[in-house]
Order: structure tokens, then C-alpha cells, then sequence
């Protein structure tokens, strides 16, 4: 009897721990699913329904002279999307010509030549610019739209595309041997620093730059009328220098990069401004555009910069998901489609109002309503970038949040329901 009531206690004893790590296996499979145990707290409703407002209604102040557009994650086909409906927007009602994005000078100098007639396609256009995010149809569609508005443009009045990043090397070396032959310069040297495994190694980093720099001065005393994007040109290819120098190093390689985006961003807007053009259009990760952020003391990300240095003339869009389901890349390379929860309380106020998708101009909510306070606290919101661990992740759902006032941020948030993967092509032949 005894040996059996023991046996049955040790059965108890078993049933019960396996109840438990079952227990603890569902929680942490919850947690890691959503970030949380649910989706986390919601604003006022009611208020939200009040002020917000279709994408398509939204507006820019009079004396603006950049609209940043952000996006929570690179690999959702809606913040894509977004940028030709709001650019779109932007060219009708707000004069707007320029479309400048999160892409290298040269591969968007690509598109451009697309766009004013060159020969392709919209996705071998989209291919030149070098990530694999921009290989989609959505930027396919805004680089089609660009071509076709063009078609019809009165002189002056056609549209512009340009990149303000310098991570990739080849087409803007190419624009710039190009220039350079045309203006009579020598560019054996130059040529030396063709993107091949062979030539590249035949110089190092501060021979590149000598090479570089030297073309900048034959440009300079050379008869041609217009150099300055040949100029830019060899300047991007310093800055991919310069950023090759610290790549290796999470927060100087992001400081400069931004400094590096922000400095390119300036030079757009004075070419639209020698061209009549008062106001351009960018886009790039919310990370970025944000008019508030750093990467620690003393440091500013790219939307701070041009925030300080125009004021008022700069207006922020943020752009957030209440639930996404992300194309992510993975660190042997591969891509995944992983969901997550913002756990942002405007968000899940947007779904809960019914809305697929919204836009709230901070400037329309009232001083003494609740919504008020609620983009003035420092709330959770999305923030994924170019990568994915599951561990980590699962783990920490800070990683992919941010937790800041939605207002001091931005000027207004776009918000995505329910966001899906963007579909990647192969890779293509771009030329």
C-alpha cells in the first residue's frame, strides 16, 4: 500500500511539473509572440476617430521646405506604398518635384535617367539602387508613375529622383568616369577603382582618395560649364570612404552616416532651389527622419540635423504598424517573414477605430484632450531595421521598440493596421 501511494505521489509530482513547464513554455510562446502578455495599452479611442484623417487628406505647412516621411520597418509593402501615395499627393497639391530616398546618389541617379526617358525597366531602375528591399513592385510603381508623369511634364516642371546615401561604390564612380570623359579628363586612375576584386586591391583607402580628390580639382579648373553633380559624385565617393573607415563601429559609423545622409540631403534642396523648386520630398527608416534622436551624448540622427538647421521649414511624417507581419533578413543572409506587435497605443487606437489605415496631425489635437497627453508621453513604438534573431528578439522586445513622445519625434504619425511583407525579386541585370 505504502509503495503504492508513493508511486502515486511521484505520478502526481510528474503530472504537476509538467503542467508547470507546459504553463511556462505557453507564457514565454505568448511573450515572445507578442512582445508582452497581449498587445499592450490603448489610447482614447473615441478622440482618435475624432482627429484622424485619411492619408490622403493630409497636408503640409506653407513655408515647409522638406517632407521626411519615415517607416517603421524596411520590409512591409505598406510604408513602401506610402511613399508614391503621399509623394503623389505632395507633386498635386503641393507643388512638389523632387522624391529623394534611402538609396545611394549613383544608383538613384539611375532611376533618374529612367524616369527623363532612359532605357529599362521600373524594376531594373529599382534594381540599381542596390538593396534588396528597394527590388519590389512597390518601387517599381513609384518609379513608373515618375516616368509617365514625365512624359507629359513641361520643361522644368518634371520630376526628380535622388538618393542621399553613400553605402554603394559602382554606379557613382561610373557617373563620374563618365563626366570626366566628357570634360576631357584623364581617368586612367579613376578607372582603377572600377568595382572588381582585381583592380579595387590595387589601391588602398588613402590612395583612393588622393585619386578621388585629385579628379575633384581637374574638374574644377576644367572648361565645363556644370560640374556640380560630377562634383557630388566624387564627393559620395569620399563619404563612402570616409564611412568605410568606421563601418565596424555601431555608434561612429551611424553618427557619420547620418551627418553624411543629412549634409547630402542639404545639397538636394539648394539644386531644387536653383531650379525654382522651394520644398523636396525624402524618405527613409522613422530612425532617421525623426526630428528628435541620437545615438548618445553630443550625437544627432539625420532628422535632428536638418530639424536644427531649417525649423518650422522641416516636417517630420513618422509612420507606425499595430501588428506587422516583416520580410527580414537573417545572419547567414537569408530572408524570413517574422509577426510583431508595436505595442503602440495610437496604433491599437487606429484598429479599434476601424481604420486599415490613418493619419493624425499632431497640430489638430487639442491642448486639454486626453489624445493630447498621450502624444506627449513617451509611448512604445515599431522600430525594425535590416535584421533578425529570434532569439534575441523573442527575449527582448525593446529591440525592436522604440519608447519616445510621438510628438517631440514627429509633426504627425501614419498608422498601418495590419502590415504585410514586402515581396523581394531576384536579382536582376540592371543595365
Amino acid at each position: 500500500m505504502e509503495k503504492k501511494n508513493k508511486k502515486k505521489k511521484r505520478t502526481w509530482i510528474l503530472i504537476t511539473a509538467g503542467m508547470v513547464l507546459a504553463g511556462i513554455v505557453a507564457a514565454g510562446s505568448i511573450y515572445s509572440h507578442f512582445g508582452g502578455f497581449g498587445t499592450g495599452p490603448c489610447a482614447d479611442t473615441t478622440e482618435f476617430a475624432q482627429y484622424a484623417e485619411q492619408v490622403e487628406d493630409l497636408k503640409i505647412p506653407e513655408k515647409t521646405k522638406i517632407v521626411a516621411l519615415g517607416e517603421a520597418s524596411h520590409g512591409n509593402a505598406e510604408f513602401q506604398q506610402l511613399k508614391l501615395s503621399v509623394f503623389q499627393n505632395l507633386v498635386e497639391n503641393a507643388g512638389i518635384r523632387a522624391f529623394a530616398l534611402e538609396g545611394d546618389y549613383g544608383g538613384c541617379e539611375y532611376v533618374n535617367r529612367y524616369i527623363h526617358g532612359g532605357e529599362g525597366t521600373a524594376e531594373q531602375a529599382a534594381a540599381a539602387i542596390g538593396f534588396a528591399i528597394y527590388r519590389t513592385d512597390e518601387m517599381a510603381d513609384l518609379i513608373s508613375y515618375m516616368r509617365k508623369y514625365n512624359e507629359t511634364a513641361k520643361d522644368g516642371d518634371d520630376l526628380r529622383f535622388y538618393g542621399f546615401d553613400m553605402q554603394r561604390w559602382s554606379y557613382n564612380l561610373q557617373y563620374l568616369i563618365e563626366a570626366c570623359e566628357k570634360a576631357g579628363i584623364d581617368v586612367t586612375e579613376l578607372k582603377k577603382l572600377e568595382d572588381t576584386e582585381e583592380q579595387h586591391s590595387e589601391y588602398d583607402v588613402e590612395q583612393q582618395s588622393r585619386v578621388i580628390t585629385e579628379i575633384k580639382e581637374e574638374l574644377q579648373k576644367s572648361d565645363v560649364k556644370d560640374i556640380v553633380q560630377a562634383d557630388h559624385l566624387a564627393d559620395t565617393l569620399l563619404q563612402n570612404i570616409s564611412l568605410g573607415k568606421v563601418i565596424n563601429s555601431a555608434v561612429e559609423g551611424n553618427v557619420l552616416r547620418d551627418q553624411l545622409m543629412a549634409e547630402n540631403v542639404l545639397w538636394i534642396l539648394s539644386m531644387e532651389e536653383q531650379r525654382g523648386n522651394s520644398c523636396i520630398f525624402i524618405s527613409g527608416h522613422n530612425g532617421h527622419i525623426e526630428r528628435f534622436g541620437n545615438y548618445g551624448a553630443g550625437t544627432r540622427v539625420m532628422g535632428n540635423i536638418l530639424s536644427d538647421e531649417l525649423g518650422d521649414g522641416y516636417f517630420a511624417i513618422g509612420t507606425d504598424f499595430y501588428k506587422t507581419n516583416c520580410n527580414l533578413p537573417k545572419n547567414d543572409g537569408k530572408r524570413i517573414t517574422h509577426t510583431f506587435y508595436s505595442y503602440d497605443p495610437l496604433a491599437k487606437a487606429a484598429k479599434k477605430a476601424g481604420y486599415d489605415m490613418s493619419w493624425l496631425d499632431f497640430s489638430k489635437v487639442p491642448e486639454n484632450s486626453q489624445l493630447k497627453e498621450q502624444i506627449t508621453d513617451h509611448v512604445s513604438m515599431g522600430s525594425l531595421g535590416e535584421g533578425y534573431s529570434a532569439i534575441f528578439m523573442g527575449l527582448f522586445p525593446r529591440s525592436y521598440r522604440t519608447s519616445q513622445s510621438p510628438e517631440k519625434l514627429y509633426d504627425g504619425m501614419i498608422f498601418v493596421t495590419d502590415a504585410r511583407p514586402i515581396e523581394i525579386r531576384e536579382e536582376i541585370s540592371e543595365k
